[in-house]
């Protein structure tokens, strides 16, 4: 019993230190692509991103993490309320001890700037790349074109 309640005591007194490590009430996001930074060190409530190993949210004193965008719509809970949400095609997202976060995308459009006719016509071009292709590096390149897209399609609609 007594080396429960030591172990208890450790747990305890580690959680506290890392909420305090961490900044518990604060997180910072760094957001870019290659043309545009969307956000640069800026406090914001809560993150939602696509991944492939599925979707997730990053709240303060999220436990630091890496993984690989998928392509989808990154959602940012900003400290005024506002949502803003973005069309990401692939990328890193990088959480730190510190409670910082980094988004990194190859590409990153605000959703309210895109436009789904052109986005229906851009899956059936990548539709007919695939049914074209001849080789396997065409074929892959095609599919990934395919998954894009589509994931385009339904951040339109």
């Amino acid at each position: 019993m007594a080396l429960t309640r030591s172990a208890v005591r450790l747990f305890s007194n580690r959680f506290a230190q890392a909420c305090q490590v961490r900044g518990y009430a604060d997180m910072s996001l760094t957001f870019a692509a290659p043309a545009q930074v969307l956000y640069n060190h800026a406090a914001v409530k809560q993150i939602d991103v696509p991944s492939f190993s599925g979707s997730f949210g990053i709240l303060p004193a999220h436990v630091p993490t890496l993984a690989v965008l998928k392509p989808g719509v990154v959602t940012v809970y900003e400290n005024d309320g506002a949502a803003k949400k973005f069309f990401v095609s692939s990328g890193t997202v990088t959480i730190n001890e510190d409670s910082t976060v980094q988004l990194l995308a190859e590409e990153a459009v605000p959703v309210s700037d895109l436009d789904i006719n052109a986005a229906k016509e851009l899956l059936s071009q990548a539709q007919s790349q695939l049914a074209s292709a001849s080789t396997d590096v065409a074929k892959a390149e095609a599919q990934i074109s395919i998954e894009v897209t589509e994931a385009l399609v339904k951040a339109c609609e």
